[in-house]
């Protein structure tokens, strides 16, 4: 995972404020104090073959409450980590296809409710893969535990009032995560995916940072160097409280991480209603075409 000691593919790194070392995924496949956890866009690729021992979670089913259209109860993130045989202090590890994408929201749901020592794997799927390390197709049956989690840390999630306030006031920096695309309205959704929203376009004095550019072509994050000069480019240097969003959530999730846990922003939130709420409002403004200069 990623933290404040920058390493090699194949480590999990710690957040800068957690205390932990990095560790070597490959060292501890067997390891009983960890548990690995693949997360996918295509839900399908753990059974075609992942890392040895570890188990999977459907980000559209384990992963969100379907029928309120958000992220797990408190007793439903309870639940899941019984039913994977995590106990609170249990080492995670969390890595998926797409660069991390919904490994990340996995791991920002994890933060939310409070679990201390959760990482993604750098790299993630694309990585293990091109470096031909070992795969299996057998699902382990962890043993169920019990698990009691935190109430929900809320300054990790931005609400729709609040994100209209900070666009009220311009007392947010807002980073859009999307693609261009997306970003100017030309299409509201990428393409396959259903879940979209009435209107194209962007949130007000957002900026367009598509979530990707935080990673190299491997899949494993770009140096602090680069990032702090992506970011910092833009506007997004830490002088005001930064809300990311994209579609629904889960791409703004791996750009709340690289703010918060790699660059080491303070006050870094993830705007998980994103453009399927604020795009079907009634009356929200919305902008379309490119931003304006960062400078401007």
């Amino acid at each position: 995972m990623i933290g404040k000691n920058r390493s090699s593919y194949g480590k999990l790194r710690a957040p800068r404020s957690s205390g932990h070392e990095p560790i070597g995924v490959a060292e501890h496949l067997k390891d009983p104090k960890v548990r690995i956890v693949e997360v996918d866009v295509d839900t399908k690729s753990y059974d075609e073959g992942h890392v040895p021992n570890a188990i999977a979670w459907a980000w559209n089913t384990q992963l969100s409450d379907t029928v309120k259209r958000d992220i797990l109860s408190k007793e439903q993130f309870e639940e899941l980590m019984a039913s994977s045989g995590i106990s609170r202090d249990t080492t995670v590890v969390i890595y998926g296809d797409n660069n991390n994408w919904f490994a990340a929201w996995a791991f920002w749901q994890m933060k939310i409710y409070g679990h201390a020592d959760v990482r993604l794997m750098n790299g993630g799927r694309k990585k293990w893969l091109a470096e031909g390390r070992e795969l299996s197709t057998e699902t382990p049956k962890p043993a169920r535990t019990s698990y009691s989690a935190s109430a929900a840390d809320v300054s990790l999630r931005a609400f729709l009032p609040q994100v209209q306030a900070a666009v009220a006031a311009r007392a947010s920096a807002l980073v859009d995560v999307r693609s261009p695309q997306e970003f100017t309205g030309e299409i509201l959704s990428p393409p396959g995916l259903p879940e979209t929203c009435q209107r194209g376009g962007h949130i007000p004095s957002a900026r367009s940072i598509p979530w990707g550019k935080a990673v190299n072509e491997d899949g494993t994050f770009k140096s602090l160097e680069d990032l702090r000069a992506l970011y910092g480019g833009e506007g997004i240097d830490g002088s005001k409280p930064v809300i990311a969003y994209c579609r629904i959530g889960e791409r703004s999730s791996h750009t709340w991480f690289v703010l918060k846990y790699l660059i080491g922003l303070d006050k870094v939130t993830n705007y998980d209603g994103s453009w399927t709420e604020w795009g079907n409002l009634v009356g929200a403004p919305v902008e379309k075409g490119a931003a304006a200069a960062a400078k401007g």
